[in-house]
């Protein structure tokens, strides 16, 4: 998928359409100090294996790209609904 590096889109913030800057989000690396993982540590600690049966079968054949739209205008930016894509880069 080849998206441009600019384009002109609705502002939430300026409650207008304005130029737009794309960017590629990337991974951070997950908390230790979420719910979530703090459960998962407990149920592995000690004695006992995996708490779940890992899936079988092969990965999802594509990744989801995740594009931040920043404002050029106001300078806020956000995440819209991410999209798969095999292969994703910028044009211009």
């Amino acid at each position: 998928m080849k998206k441009p590096r600019k384009l002109k889109d609705y502002c939430p913030n300026c409650d207008t359409h304005t130029q737009m800057e794309l960017s590629k989000g990337k991974n951070r690396p997950g908390s230790e100090l979420r719910k979530g993982q703090r459960r998962f540590r407990r149920v592995t600690s000690g004695y006992g294996g995996f708490p779940w049966s890992k899936p079988s079968g092969p990965g999802k054949p594509v990744k989801r790209v995740y594009l931040i739209y920043t404002c050029t205008e106001c300078g806020k930016s956000w995440q819209k609904k991410s999209q798969r894509a095999g292969r994703f880069e910028f044009e211009g």
